[in-house]
C-alpha cells in the first residue's frame, strides 16, 4: 500500500535490517484491457528510450522512496527514470539510484481502484518528486494528466494534443472508450504486440512479393538473353 511520511527530517534512524520485498502481493492488473494497456505503454516506452542506456523504464515495480522505511512504497503501472542505468532490478530503492525520482509515471485505471488508494498515490508521487504523471480510463476513454508547477503537480487544462516535455510523446484521447494514441516523436505510435506483428507480416509479404517480381524479371532477362544468343546476337 502506498504511505507518506510527515516530513524526511522526521524519518527514524534506518534499521540495518530493514526488508524491501519484490512484491506487494496486489494484482498487477484487474482485467484485460488495463493488462493490455499496461503493457501497450511500458512497451512502447522501453523501444523509445531503447537506445538510451541512461534510461531505466519499468512496469509495476515497486518504487521505495526513503531508505529505512518499507511501508513508503508504491508500484506504478509504469515508470520512467531518466539518468538512470538500463538494468534488472527486484524493486526501485531510490536511495540506491543516487536520489533520483521517477520523472513520469503512469497509471491505467480498473473497476477495482478505489478513490482513496487514487488519492493517496497522487499525493505520494506529489511529495516524491514526479514530474509529470498521467492517468488513462480505458472505459470511459478518460486520460488526465499534471505537470509539477511551483504548487506541485498541476492538472494539464488540454491533454489533447500534449506533449510531454520528458518523453517527447504526444497524447490523443480520441472518442469513446479505449481509443487513446500515443505517437512517438517521429510519428509513430504506440502499438499492441498483435498491432507490431501484423505490420511486420505485412511488411514480410511485401518483400517477398518484391523478391518474386524480381526473380521473374531476372528469369524474363535470361530467356531472352537465350533466346538473342540462338539468332547469333551477343550481349555485351
Amino acid at each position: 500500500m502506498d504511505a507518506l511520511t510527515p516530513t524526511l527530517a522526521a524519518r527514524p534512524a534506518v534499521a540495518l535490517d530493514v526488508e524491501y520485498p519484490d512484491s506487494d502481493g496486489q494484482p498487477m492488473s484487474d482485467n484485460t484491457t488495463q493488462f493490455r494497456w499496461i503493457v501497450t505503454i511500458k512497451e512502447g516506452l522501453e523501444s523509445l528510450f531503447r537506445d538510451r542506456a541512461d534510461v531505466f523504464v519499468a512496469g509495476d515495480l515497486l518504487w521505495y522512496a526513503v531508505e529505512g522505511q518499507p511501508k513508503i512504497r508504491t508500484a506504478p503501472d509504469a515508470m520512467v527514470v531518466i539518468g538512470r542505468p538500463k538494468g534488472e532490478r527486484g524493486s526501485y530503492m531510490q536511495w540506491l539510484e543516487d536520489g533520483v525520482a521517477p520523472q513520469v509515471v503512469f497509471e491505467v485505471h480498473s473497476p477495482g481502484n478505489r478513490m482513496s488508494d487514487a488519492v493517496r498515490r497522487f499525493r505520494f508521487y506529489e511529495h516524491y518528486g514526479v514530474e509529470e504523471y498521467y492517468h488513462y480510463d480505458p472505459d470511459r476513454g478518460e486520460l488526465t494528466g499534471w505537470l509539477r508547477g511551483d504548487s506541485g503537480l498541476e492538472e494539464i487544462e488540454s491533454i489533447a494534443g500534449f506533449t510531454s516535455p520528458r518523453l517527447g510523446v504526444r497524447f490523443e484521447p480520441g472518442d469513446g472508450p479505449d481509443s487513446l494514441k500515443i505517437y512517438r516523436p517521429d510519428g509513430r505510435p504506440f502499438l499492441t504486440y498483435l498491432e507490431l506483428e501484423s505490420l511486420w507480416l505485412a511488411e514480410r509479404q511485401r518483400a517477398d512479393q518484391e523478391r518474386q517480381r524480381a526473380d521473374q524479371e531476372q528469369l524474363r532477362a535470361d530467356r531472352l538473353a537465350a533466346k538473342l544468343r540462338e539468332m547469333g546476337i551477343e550481349l555485351d
